[in-house]
């Protein structure tokens, strides 16, 4: 029975070693912070026509309400608990979401364009892969979280993909058509973005029929 003990007392002494070392690694890194803006900062909201295979606009085509293209790329400056560069922080941690859902996201299908850089920068200027649609504001997440203090960003979203299922098909006609004959005005079919649902949205729909995540 005291060598039964004894090998409790040692197991112990072998967790805590174990443990000290992480606790040291980890100490003092805090959570990222930093700040992002949109480039546009005029009035009014703009939209990004987004495709789930990519084949969208880019964000230096984004537009406003009624027709005009517009820069709305994003710029995001991260740093560390001490106010320092955070320097090539991966990509696939840092993405975009849409504050009602509405924004749907393939696989990695909205991070940022690449790593920061020395500066702690990166941006969003690619198409996104994505569907759905959405007109509430836009948030920049790192880590799963948003930053302290975001404001979130007047960037709207719309797609071929209608209902977001991340694939272009006959559903997502069959709301187009039903929205087109409608006499109510419905921001996800109009992909024209000039505030009318008419046959100048169509070839956007045709053009995408197939599309899915990669």
């Amino acid at each position: 029975m005291p060598h039964f003990r004894n090998i409790q007392y040692f197991s112990a002494i072998l967790i805590c070693l174990a443990v000290i070392p992480v606790a040291v690694a980890t100490a003092g890194v805090g959570l990222p912070t930093g700040e992002y803006s949109m480039a546009y900062q005029g009035p009014g909201t703009l939209t990004m026509y987004v495709v789930p295979d990519g084949s969208g606009d880019s964000f230096d085509q984004a537009t406003l309400p009624f027709g005009g293209q517009e820069d709305a790329t994003i710029t995001l400056l991260l740093k560390d608990a001490a106010d320092q560069p955070i320097a090539n922080f991966p990509r696939e941690d840092i993405w975009l979401e849409s504050r009602d859902a509405g924004l749907m996201m393939c696989r990695a299908g909205t991070i940022a364009d690449a790593n920061t850089d020395a500066l702690g920068m990166t941006q969003w200027r690619n198409p996104l892969h994505a569907g759905g649609h959405s007109q509430a504001l836009t948030d920049v997440f790192v880590n799963g979280s948003t930053l302290e203090l975001a404001y979130g960003l007047p960037l709207s979203f719309n797609s071929p993909d209608i209902n977001g299922d991340l694939v272009v098909n006959l559903t997502d006609v069959q709301q187009f058509s039903s929205d087109f004959f409608d006499n109510i005005f419905y921001f996800r079919s109009d992909f024209h973005r000039d505030g009318v649902i008419n046959l100048s949205d169509l070839p956007d729909l045709a053009n995408a029929l197939g599309a899915n995540c990669p």
